[in-house]
């Protein structure tokens, strides 16, 4: 059983060795692309819910 722990974390350690790591800078393109479209997303379902909160309210009255 030790054996196998072992012979896991060796093969973990392998394995990070052949990851490629991005740049500062790509890094930090991709988190402004992600924050820019959550907003985005975040601004459509508001618009989406107030439009249907709005359409409720005049059915309802």
């Amino acid at each position: 059983m030790k054996e196998k722990i072992i012979a896991f974390f060796e093969d973990v350690v392998k394995e990070m060795k052949k990851v490629t790591w991005p740049k500062k800078d790509d890094l930090r393109d991709s988190t402004v692309i992600v924050l820019v479209v959550c907003l985005v997303i975040a601004a459509f379902v508001y618009v989406i819910d107030q439009g249907l909160s709005f359409a409720l309210k005049f059915i309802l009255s």
